[in-house]
C-alpha cells in the first residue's frame, strides 16, 4: 500500500519521539508490546498503524496524539513561509546539495524541478536533489547506482526496493543511495539552462519560466508561493 502524507507524518512522529528518548526500535517495541518489525514498517511509512498500536507506541514514551484539522495542503504554505524567512544559502545547506552533486557520475546533467527553483530564489520545499539526465547516459548512471547501493522507489508498495534500478524500467525516477535520495528526469537532450552562483559554486539550472511549462510539481509550488505574496495597489 503506497504511503500517504498522513502515514508518513505518523511514522516520522514515532521515530522522532523514539530518538528523543534514545530508544532502539527493539526497546520501544518491547515497551509497547508490538514487534520490532512493526515499529520499523510504521517509521518507514510502509505500514499505516492502527489506532491501538499508535496509542500503545506513544504511551510507551509517555506522550499522546493530539488530532486537529487544517486547510488542505496548509503544511505547504507553512513550509514556504519558513523557507522564505531563511537566507538562500541556508536553504541550500539544508538540502546538502553540494555533497550529493560531488558524488554523482561524471555525465552531462543539470538541476531541474524544485531544486532549480530554490537555487533561483524561490522558497519552495525540496525533498531531494532533482537532476535532468540524457537517456544515452542511463547505463552509466545505472552503474553508479549499483556502486552506491541504490534502491529504486516502488510506487506500488510505497517503499524503496523490489524493482530494477535501470531508468528504462517503468516507474518513478527516484532512488535512495548511500549519498542520499536522488530524483531524475530522463530526456533525449538536456534542456537549456542558466547559471547561478551561490557560496562560491556555480550551478546549471533550468530557468523558472521553463520549469513552469515542464515540471508540474515545481509549477504548482511556484504558483502557491506567488499567491502568498502581498499584492500592491497602484
Amino acid at each position: 500500500m503506497p504511503s500517504t502524507r498522513l502515514v508518513t507524518l505518523l511514522g516520522n512522529t514515532v521515530r522522532h519521539q523514539r530518538h528523543l528518548r534514545q530508544l532502539t526500535q527493539c526497546e520501544l517495541a518491547e515497551a509497547a508490546k508490538v514487534s520490532q518489525a512493526a515499529v520499523a514498517r510504521i517509521e518507514s511509512g510502509s505500514r499505516a498503524p492502527s489506532v491501538a498500536v499508535l496509542e500503545a507506541l506513544l504511551a510507551a514514551m509517555d506522550v499522546q496524539l493530539v488530532v486537529d484539522v487544517e486547510p488542505l495542503d496548509a503544511h505547504l504554505d507553512a513550509r514556504i513561509a519558513e523557507l522564505a524567512a531563511r537566507p538562500i544559502v541556508e536553504r541550500i545547506a539544508g538540502l546538502d546539495l553540494d555533497r550529493v552533486l560531488d558524488q554523482l557520475p561524471d555525465v552531462p546533467q543539470v538541476l531541474t524541478g524544485c531544486t532549480a527553483a530554490l537555487l533561483q530564489g524561490a522558497p519552495v520545499p525540496v525533498d531531494a536533489p532533482e537532476i535532468a539526465l540524457r537517456w544515452q547516459d542511463s547505463k552509466e548512471f545505472t552503474r553508479w547506482l549499483e556502486a552506491n547501493y541504490g534502491q529504486r522507489w516502488n510506487a506500488r508498495w510505497g517503499e524503496f526496493g523490489g524493482i530494477w534500478l535501470e531508468p528504462e524500467e517503468p516507474g518513478e525516477h527516484r532512488w535512495s543511495t548511500r549519498h542520499g535520495e536522488i530524483r531524475a528526469v530522463m530526456c533525449d537532450e538536456l534542456p537549456e539552462t542558466i547559471q547561478v552562483r551561490h557560496g562560491g559554486r556555480d550551478y546549471r539550472v533550468v530557468p523558472l519560466a521553463e520549469l513552469e511549462l515542464t515540471e508540474p510539481r515545481a509549477a504548482e509550488l511556484l504558483r502557491r508561493q506567488r499567491a502568498r505574496l502581498p499584492t500592491t495597489e497602484g
